[in-house]
């Protein structure tokens, strides 16, 4: 890579069963079958990505009392993939989203200690947060936490989870201390410190407390991909900037949208292929369950070869989908569908077809990786996490043709740098590392030094 250039990062990550994938095409494999999860992993490091990433989810979504999507809920628990993951790879880094609510400091900071050890340092933690009742009610504490809190807690265990990393062992005097609204901690750690000091933390909330709470504690955040050039540049400025605010440097803080691709020989092909990945996601029940989610009402018994309702959404009714956000804009979204299908004689799947997203990127792959390029020269985002639409073959065509390119760009690596997560994406170490001076959290000792809110 030159000079000149700023570095492209590429990350992966394993989608669900949902209307962001296309499980009836035949090239799909199991979403639950450890073989998926590491074909799309070895296929990712064979293409140099600095990590594997998996959501999480903690109930099965539900609209008006079914079930139409498992999303990332029906399949294995993350931390056991993950693991076993560490033993199939080398150098790709392996992500998981655990949420901050429903778990306690000492056991998220055993479980990525632990992936951290047998991955050889390669460990990452996705923080999420979760205040909804409806979620809650899988778990002891359901629906207690206020939603101004949740960040609260959040702060307050990554700060836990990162004492315990930083504690020694074996030492029987060191003791983690931390006594805060959220925890009340006084214990030793019973697990070797990580090889990377801490693991990665990323962070995913794009409201204005969950901003403050990434660019203040987070080392990567998986960002939303706006609608323009000038609103993803004024988004990537504002985490920077609040990272600076929290008198970090804010290259340390690494800006990853989510984003997907679609490739042909030529951009007619590729706009083809497009519409065909679109197609296939939206199925007559699909298209019928996201209209729902903006009317707020039941509408399976409609066609979806037939128009649109003629009645307006429901805003006053509870909620039809519980475990997804409600819809805010229903009223002003009614209309723009109705305008669009109107214009252009569309039933409601072939409305719902027209206004899902378009892959991020579609052209070439010489053309998207010029255009993946650009948008790293532009200070829109430091990386790109991949989202495909296929299970788990759906990175290979990136892999086999846009890598190449955006090697012969000079913006891609050709190797892996380092060994560790921190090192690939050219993060500074963090906290004490094995071989550092291990005397911190001892009883005694000044709060300031033991951590202590």
């Amino acid at each position: 890579m030159t000079d000149e250039l700023r570095p492209v990062h590429l990350a992966a990550h394993f989608p669900g069963v949902n209307h962001h994938t296309v499980w009836s095409d035949p090239r799909s494999g199991s979403h639950i079958d450890f073989d998926s999860f590491v074909q799309l992993a070895r296929t990712a490091e064979r293409g140099l990505f600095d990590f594997f990433f998996l959501a999480e989810g903690l109930r099965l979504r539900e609209r008006a009392g079914r079930i139409h999507d498992l999303d990332v809920v029906g399949r294995p628990d993350t931390l056991p993939v993950l693991t076993g993951l560490a033993a199939v790879t080398d150098r790709i880094g392996l992500i998981g989203t655990i949420n901050a609510t429903f778990n306690e400091p000492a056991d998220l900071a055993r479980q990525f200690a632990t992936l951290d050890l047998l991955s050889n340092g390669r460990a990452g933690w996705n923080v999420v947060t979760s205040a909804d009742a409806f979620t809650g009610e899988n778990f002891r504490r359901g629906g207690y936490l206020d939603l101004a809190d949740r960040y609260v807690r959040a702060a307050d265990q990554v700060a836990a989870v990162r004492q315990f990393w930083d504690s020694r062992l074996p030492c029987a005097e060191d003791l983690v201390v931390r006594h805060s609204p959220q925890f009340d901690i006084r214990g030793r750690f019973d697990t070797p410190r990580p090889v990377q000091g801490h693991p990665v933390v990323l962070q995913a909330g794009d409201s204005a407390d969950g901003r403050d709470f990434g660019a203040r504690t987070a080392d990567g955040i998986f960002a939303r991909w706006w609608e323009t050039a000038e609103q993803r540049r004024d988004s990537y400025a504002d985490f920077k900037s609040r990272a600076s605010g929290f008198g970090r440097d804010p290259e340390h803080l690494k800006i990853f949208p989510g984003v997907s691709i679609a490739l042909g020989d030529s951009q007619a092909e590729a706009e083809h292929n497009d519409y065909l990945i679109r197609k296939g996601q939206i199925t007559p029940q699909t298209a019928l369950a996201l209209l729902s989610h903006v009317w707020n009402r039941d509408l399976s018994d409609l066609d979806p070869d037939g128009p649109l309702p003629s009645f307006d959404p429901d805003v006053d009714r509870p909620a039809l989908v519980q475990g997804q956000s409600r819809r805010n804009d229903a009223g002003d979204l009614a209309q723009r569908y109705r305008t669009i299908a109107e214009e252009k004689n569309l039933s409601i799947r072939e409305l719902i077809i027209e206004v899902s997203a378009s892959r991020t990127f579609v052209g070439t792959p010489r053309t998207v990786a010029r255009a993946l390029s650009d948008a790293i020269q532009d200070r829109q985002a430091d990386g790109f996490i991949l989202v495909p639409h296929l299970t788990p073959s759906g990175l290979d065509e990136v892999v086999d043709k846009v890598v190449p390119e955006l090697q012969d760009l000079g913006v891609y690596r050709t190797e892996y740098p380092g060994s560790t997560l921190r090192e690939n994406l050219g993060l500074p170490p963090a906290g004490l590392l094995p071989e550092a001076d291990p005397a911190v959290h001892r009883v005694g000792a000044p709060a300031n030094e033991r951590g202590v809110a």
